[in-house]
This record gives structure tokens, sequence and C-alpha cells, in this order.
């Protein structure tokens, strides 16, 4: 169980459903430990500021979040959190392991200011 203020996927299907539903979104799969706190409460903090996009996340141990961890984009990733950055349904770009404010608020711009 994540214990965060986002949006939690907790199934392929709904993983789905989301990133089709939604032009922009940022899913972060991690634990709760030391590397994803930051993240999550960074995502919690921005995500009324970026109101058109979408952030979730899910947990890495969960088998559903085989949608993330098998993604060629995370094949070689050796640490979490997998951030996810979807456009329209496909995968802009993929991050793993603790992120800054900055880092992240860039990938966001991109995200929204690139066709």
């Amino acid at each position: 169980m994540l214990y965060t203020n986002l949006i939690h996927i907790e199934t392929a299907a709904e993983h789905q459903q989301l990133i089709s539903q939604h032009e922009n979104t940022m899913i972060c799969c991690g634990r709760m430990g030391p590397m994803c706190i930051p993240v999550y409460q960074i995502m919690e903090e921005i995500e009324k500021e970026y109101k058109h996009i979408n952030f979730f996340d899910m947990e890495f141990d969960n088998p559903e979040s085989h949608v993330i961890r098998n993604l060629s984009e995370v094949k070689g990733f050796t640490g979490i959190p997998f951030c996810i950055y979807y456009k329209n349904g496909k995968v802009v770009k993929a991050t793993s392991s603790i992120q800054t404010k900055d880092d992240i608020t860039k990938i966001l711009y991109q995200l929204t200011n690139n066709n």
C-alpha cells in the first residue's frame, strides 16, 4: 500500500484506461522508501499547479505493475521509483531513482510544450 495523497492505480486495466483518457500523465511506480517518498511529495506539491497533467502512483510490488516494470523504456533501470510520462497514451519519457522538483518540472514542461 502506498501512503500518498495521489490517486492510486491498482490494476493493469485501470492503468490503460487512465493513460488513454488523459492527454498528459505522470505515473510514479515505487515503494514507501527513501528514494520514492521525495518524488511522491514533489508530485503532491505540484499537482495543483499542473492541472493539465494527471498524477498517479502505482505500487512497484503489485503484480499488476508489470505494465510499467516491463516497458522497454525501463529495461536498464536499477533503482526505483520508475517515473513514466505519457502523452496521449504513449510513453515519452521514463526516469528512475530519486529526482528533484527541477528534474520533474523540466520533463513536465517538455511533455506539454512539444508536439
